[in-house]
């Protein structure tokens, strides 16, 4: 679910607001245009932002710091205000009979006044009728296009600032090169295996190519651009990959390969399969198998590995979730993790939660990344993603991908390397219970 208002539209509304963000609460095109679907969702939150589209561009609202509710009767509220965009610019509207400012109806979405409805009567238009508490003018406001093409309605939402890093974390060169030094010298506990395999799985655009990316690019000494990355609604990649990354530009591999997979899609045929999971789970697949969204691998496919070894197997999985969307996670989405969450737990792998674009996600993160530990908001994502996935907060890790930059930072790579040594932790508690099970065979026998 992505929201419809721009970042730099996001951003405009908040500086009138204050130290604030906006979750996306409703989306109509999702939810539905009608009052329960919009009730359902927005009941009992405040303040909101609602937000209409039509297909003449305008994109315009209100903003209400009373919780919807469907009592019928109209609410008072002197702060509420209605707008418009020109452009990134905003038009207010303030309220001009504080009383009857919002009006709660249950057959409706947002009700500002009787001068402005979305989601009129279950109908995906808008009632306009400027004067009525509010004014305004009809054509600026809208452009006298009152069918609606979008509605959204957004929670605003206090950022925060902890008093001290709820984590520690040492921001230093000198750490840095710890944990460098520390992933080129990791060998796996299983004489078998050289190199620990991680399954990347996540939405599309969630950033697990530029997590790749971002990891080549710290133990390469520059920025670099392996796996195809990018923003798309559907996934860029399209072939099972696993890539080993070497140390330096002709230095050896190091000690873990990072396997990428098609991104997870809502709907049903699209994205990763989670039939192909299993598959991927037990090493049948090889590097380069390209997927089929709409069927499964066979067994009988010439290219899959039939007697697979350890070495072959995923010894961890990454779920990589983008922070910006976490408390928005469709609920199909959210079920088909749920299942490759049951078949991971069943083979015993360890699993983890990589949040990329926490930068994105939070402003006091973007100013500075060493206050991924101090900013709330973060923390607050972290515990979501926990809840949602049924991982513990500490199987939970922030990382910041290089997506625009040139120039490495040391900041962003303690980051992304604390995250491959929990990686690896992870790994050697897997080959902990191989070995427990062999030894277990071995005593019986």
């Amino acid at each position: 679910m992505n929201s419809k208002l721009t970042k730099n539209q996001q951003k405009t509304i908040c500086s009138q607001l204050g130290n604030v963000k906006l979750q996306l609460l409703y989306k109509a095109s999702i939810h539905g245009f009608n009052g329960p679907a919009f009730h359902q969702r927005c009941d009992n939150r405040c303040p909101t932002v609602s937000v209409g589209y039509n297909a003449s561009g305008y994109v315009f609202g209100g903003y209400t710091k009373q919780p919807f509710c469907q009592s019928g009767q109209f609410v008072h509220d002197d702060q509420a205000f209605l707008f418009t965009f020109k452009g990134e610019k905003l038009n207010k509207y303030p309220v001009t009979t504080p009383g009857n400012a919002v009006k709660m109806m249950n057959n409706s979405g947002p009700y500002f006044g009787e001068a402005l409805v979305l989601v009129n009567g279950n109908q995906a238009v808008v009632h306009s009728k400027p004067g009525n508490h509010y004014n305004f003018n009809a054509a600026d406001m809208h452009g006298n296009d009152l069918k609606l093409t979008e509605c959204e309605v957004y929670q605003v939402e206090e950022r925060t600032e902890l008093e001290k890093p709820w984590r520690t974390i040492v921001w230093e060169s000198g750490k840095r090169k710890e944990l460098m030094d520390n992933i080129r010298s990791y060998k796996p506990m299983v004489s078998s295996v050289s190199q620990v395999q991680v399954l990347l799985i996540g939405a599309v655009g969630a950033g697990k190519s530029s997590f790749f990316n971002s990891i080549n690019s710290v133990f390469r000494g520059h920025v670099t651009s392996q796996a195809i990355a990018g923003s798309s609604t559907t996934s860029l990649t399209t072939q099972f990959r696993t890539y080993s990354v070497k140390s330096g530009r002709e230095g050896k591999p190091l000690p873990i390969i990072l396997c990428d997979t098609m991104g997870l899609e809502e709907s049903t045929g699209a994205g990763l399969d989670i039939d192909d999971i299993s598959s991927i789970l037990k090493g049948h697949l090889p590097d380069r198998y390209q997927f089929n969204p709409s069927a499964p691998l066979q067994s009988e496919a010439s290219s899959y590995r039939k007697s697979p070894g350890l070495k072959d197997k995923i010894h961890c999985v990454a779920y990589v979730m983008d922070a910006c969307k976490i408390s928005i996670m469709p609920t199909k989405l959210q079920e088909k993790l749920d299942a490759i969450r049951r078949k991971v737990n069943l083979m015993g792998i360890p699993q983890l939660v990589l949040l990329t674009k926490v930068d994105e996600a939070c402003p006091l993160v973007m100013k500075d990344v060493r206050n991924v530990y101090q900013s709330g908001y973060i923390k607050e994502m972290m515990q979501e993603a926990s809840a949602q996935l049924g991982v513990p907060l500490s199987c939970i890790v922030p990382v910041k991908n290089y997506s625009e930059e040139l120039e490495l930072d040391t900041n962003t790579d303690i980051l992304l390397l604390s995250a491959i040594i929990q990686m690896l932790r992870f790994a050697d508690n897997y080959f902990d219970e191989i070995s427990d099970k062999f030894s277990n065979i071995e005593t019986k026998e």
